[in-house]
């Protein structure tokens, strides 16, 4: 197993997956310097200001899965001693076997062989890759790695963010867009209006554009011959 196909999971998500990201280190930066602590017994992940300790943000954490350099593996969290306690890595081994993905439904899975040597960049990567297919899978997000232990735990958070609308998209994409490199950015345009809950249309049968639109207003991706995305129109307001 090369983790190939939660890769190709994480791309189709990938802008969602971004725009989330965005979402959450500006909610973040509004506490300056700051530390975070999970309690997942509990259920709560927090994010704290250093100068304030009653500035906070607060979510609800869903551990995935836990990846660790040692054993060279990744385990899932619903295989964990113990266990998955909110079902969310369920939903990820039910998809596995709805689809036949093995590395959904094995509780552990081993490091390729070509893992590399810097192993803990390697992990980062993977860590991320896996996190963008829980998003895709779950439509929870955004997602945090973080240490524990020697390995490093993926989780999806319920925070407190905004839902991801037009209005408050359209602006940010170009720059988000300039940071990632989307295998199949057509398909990532439809799952973003996917899992961010807009309504998606076509403008014809080649493809070469989509409108999207939500209460915020209505925007248009232009695609060239490659299917990159060549531009974006936005409208907002419901005029």
């Amino acid at each position: 197993m090369t983790f190939e196909t939660l890769r190709a999971l994480a791309d189709r998500a990938a802008l969602f997956t971004a725009l989330r990201q965005d979402q959450l280190r500006e909610a973040t930066a509004g506490l300056g310097e700051h530390h975070w602590d999970v309690d997942l017994a509990e259920g709560r992940f927090t994010f704290t200001a250093e100068d304030d300790e009653t500035r906070t943000i607060e979510a609800v954490p869903h551990l995935i899965a836990s990846i660790a350099p040692g054993p060279r593996s990744l385990m899932w969290a619903w295989a964990l001693p113990q266990g998955d306690r909110t079902g969310t890595s369920e939903k990820l081994r039910a998809y596995g076997e709805q689809h036949g993905i093995p590395e959904l439904t094995s509780p552990e899975v081993p490091f390729p062989d070509d893992a590399g040597d810097d192993i803990q960049d390697w992990i980062a990567q993977l860590a991320h890759a896996i996190a963008g297919a829980a998003v895709e899978i779950t439509g929870l997000s955004p997602h945090y790695s973080a240490p524990a232990g020697g390995s490093r735990a993926v989780l999806l958070l319920d925070a407190p963010l905004e839902p991801l609308t037009i209005a408050a998209a359209v602006p940010v994409i170009p720059r988000v867009l300039s940071e990632l490199s989307l295998g199949d950015p057509r398909a990532s345009v439809w799952d973003l209006a996917r899992l961010a809950g807009w309504h998606l249309e076509w403008t014809d049968e080649s493809f070469t554009g989509v409108n999207v639109t939500d209460a915020t207003g209505a925007a248009t991706f232009r695609f060239d011959e490659r299917a990159r995305i060549a531009g974006i129109e936005g409208r907002l307001g419901s005029d």
